[in-house]
Parts: C-alpha cells; structure tokens; sequence
C-alpha cells in the first residue's frame, strides 16, 4: 500500500510539471515569436541600409554597455546565469534579463555585429521555467522548469522540438542526459513550438533529394569531414573564449573596449561585401544551398562572430555555426566529391554540436532540418565531430564530460 501511494504521488509530480510546462511552453512560443518576427525585420531592414547603419556599430555598442552598468546590472552575465541556476549555483536569474538581452540583440544585429539568436530564447525560457519553478513547493521544480525553458526557448525558436528537448538535457553537463526534466522539456519544447508557429514565425528546412548509400567511399569522406567538422567547432570555442579573456585584460573599459572594436567591425565588414558576414549568417546558409559560397566564407563568418561576441556584443552563437558549418561542408564536399547539398547539411549540424559540446541535439535538427532519412549520417558525422571537439565549449559554465 506504501509503495502504491508513492507511487501515485511520484505520478502526481510528474504530471503537474507538465501541465506547468506547458503554460511555460505558451508564454516562451510567444516571447519567442515576438523577438524571432522582430530580428527578421531587423536583418532584412540591415541588409537594405547596411552602408548607412554598420558604421555606427560603435556607437550602439556603447549604447548597450552603458545601459546594462547603468540598469542592467548582472544580467549581462546572460547564460553564465542561466548555468549557475542549472548547476544550483545561484538561486536567482533576473527578470530583467529578458528585456535586456532582447534589445541589446536587436541593436548588435541592427547595426551589422555578427551574432546569433539562440542565446536569447534560450535566456528567455530558462528565465520563465525558472521564475515559475520558484514558485513551486516542489523539490528541484525550479532547476527542472529551467531545463523545461531552456527547450521551450530553442524549439520554439528553431521550430525543432525535439532537438530542443535533447539540447536542453545536455547542455548544462556534457554526457550526461538530465532525464528527471525530460517530460516537462517535451511538453514546453512542443507547445513553444506550436505557439510560435501559430504567431507567425516560420521553421527553415530543405528537402535534399540525393540518395546515398553507406559505402566504403562513403563512410571515409564522412569520416574525414567530421573530424574538420569536430576540429573546427571546437575551435570556434576556445578561441571565443582566449579572446573574451585577452579583450577583457587589454582593454579593462568595457565601453572602451566595445566602441575600438566596434570600429574595427565596421570597416571590416563595409569592406567585406558590405555586410555579408553581419547578423545571423542566415544568407550564406542560403548561399550554400544555392551554390553561391565562396571558399573564405565560412573563415571570415568565423572571425566575424568571435570578435562580435568576444568584445561584448550580445546575441548567440548558433546560428552563425550552422552559416559557418555549412559553408565548411560545401568547401569540403567540393574537394572530396563528396554530394554538396549533402556535406552543407551535415556541416550545418556538426560543427554546431562540436562547438556546443553536444551529441543528441545536433543529431535531430540535422533530421528535422533536412528529412528524418537521413538520420544515419548525421549520426556518423555529429559523433565524430563531438569526439574530436577537444572537449571545448561556447557555454563557458558546462560541465565538461570526462576524458
């Protein structure tokens, strides 16, 4: 009888996390589609006027350290937040981070920083999950309805739920799967997912047509771009960080440091075909699918977007890594002979999952991306990729698998 009891009791928890995650499933699709339409608008507006708006990356950059120090506080701490709150670090995550990571992201982008946008609904649902769970008297609701946001944020955003819900299990410790917020990542991931959907914002996918066979020759040129793939993510995520560091002791001023390398930026990217390695990378992802890359793109969309984040810019880090992973793979495949609309596709996945020092997400937006048929080699690149990574990571705070 005691053990029916807990039991049901066990159900009964289970349960009502779900139903709560998803009301935060609703409120972060909805935060999602707002800042999702918004940043569109932004880029498409961007790319029309780049050469009278990138010059003032400076001065916008300074426009958003001054107001984080003035009314931001903490909150600039962004996903180092959000890791602390998973790793029961800290206790709270300010509201007003929502706000504050939206705008400055709209800003970076505006005015041509190079950056992504994934940082933002991530921050968004981990903040909601994280404020209801508090309010809670469940044991561990507020960490669980974090993991719970943390999907809801990045499937509502990306339209890929499932991938979502594995992102968010992974992330805060790399090989490890935190399953106890499993049903509750589920729910919030699919209903963010529905929400945003419903409220406008569209899912990018491409229908591939090539059909392939697992063959020696195969296998080998998936084997070899994966470990470029794995080599190159991880990478991205050391030098993100050395830089973060070095900018910081050389120019001790965050506004100081933020307008010189502003500056820079804007020249550079004026000079760089006015604009084409600022924002998201959304156009050279459509360039490689297209068959207009260039050899360099996915060096300089690299660069770009290190030095953009690294000097205090705000905005995330994936999407430009898919622009840079498949960017890489057509470059690869061409010299392989290895099917380009294919490579571009597992680049776009593996160098994500490498930079990102996670497995299973890759794994599945690379399928929900670009057909569920081709789940196998996804599954071949994105683990070669995740174990030739270094063990690096963009999100300085995760706790790295051991090797």
């Amino acid at each position: 009888m005691k053990k029916i009891k807990t039991l049901i009791c066990n159900y009964s928890y289970v349960l009502l996390l779900g139903i709560i995650a998803a009301g935060i499933g609703v409120i972060t699709g909805t935060l999602d589609a707002l800042f999702g339409r918004v940043l569109l608008w932004i880029t498409s507006f961007r790319e029309n006027n780049a050469v009278f708006l990138i010059p003032f990356l400076a001065l916008a950059g300074a426009c958003i350290i001054y107001f984080y120090n003035r009314f931001g506080k903490n909150s600039i701490n962004g996903m180092s937040l959000i890791f602390k709150a998973g790793h029961g670090d800290s206790e709270k995550i300010p509201l007003r981070l929502i706000p504050f990571v939206m705008l400055s992201t709209w800003i970076t982008h505006l005015f041509g920083g190079s950056a992504g946008r994934e940082g933002v609904a991530v921050q968004i649902g981990a903040v909601v999950g994280h404020r209801v769970g508090g309010m809670i008297p469940v044991n561990n609701a507020p960490r669980i309805l974090l993991i719970a946001g943390m999907a809801a944020g990045f499937g509502g955003l990306f339209q890929t739920p499932i991938a979502a819900v594995f992102f968010a299990l992974e992330v805060l410790s790399a090989g490890k799967l935190l399953y106890d917020a499993l049903l509750p990542a589920l729910v919030a991931s699919y209903i963010s997912a529905l929400t945003a959907g419903f409220l406008g914002l569209k899912k990018f996918s491409i229908i591939l047509t090539d059909n392939v066979e697992l063959t020696w020759l195969l296998i080998i040129q998936i084997v070899i771009m994966a470990i470029i793939f794995g080599i190159i993510g991880g990478l991205f995520a050391h030098i993100l960080h050395r830089l973060k560091d070095k900018f910081a002791k050389w120019f001790v001023n965050p506004i100081k440091r933020i307008v010189i390398f502003g500056i820079i930026i804007s020249v550079c990217s004026l000079i760089c075909y006015m604009g084409r390695y600022s924002g998201l990378g959304t156009n050279l992802i459509a360039d490689s699918f297209n068959g207009n890359v260039y050899s360099y793109d996915w060096l300089l969309k690299f660069a770009f977007t290190i030095v953009t984040l690294a000097c205090g810019f705000q905005g995330g880090e994936v999407t430009p890594l898919f622009a840079i992973g498949a960017t890489l793979g057509v470059v690869i495949s061409s010299l392989l002979g290895f099917p380009v609309l294919l490579g571009a596709a597992l680049g776009y996945a593996a160098v994500f999952g490498s930079a990102s020092n996670t497995l299973l997400a890759p794994i599945f937006i690379g399928a929900e991306i670009f057909g569920f048929r081709y789940i196998p080699l996804f599954f071949i690149v994105c683990t070669i990729a995740y174990v030739f990574n270094g063990n690096k990571s963009i999100y300085g705070l995760q706790k790295k698998k051991a090797l």
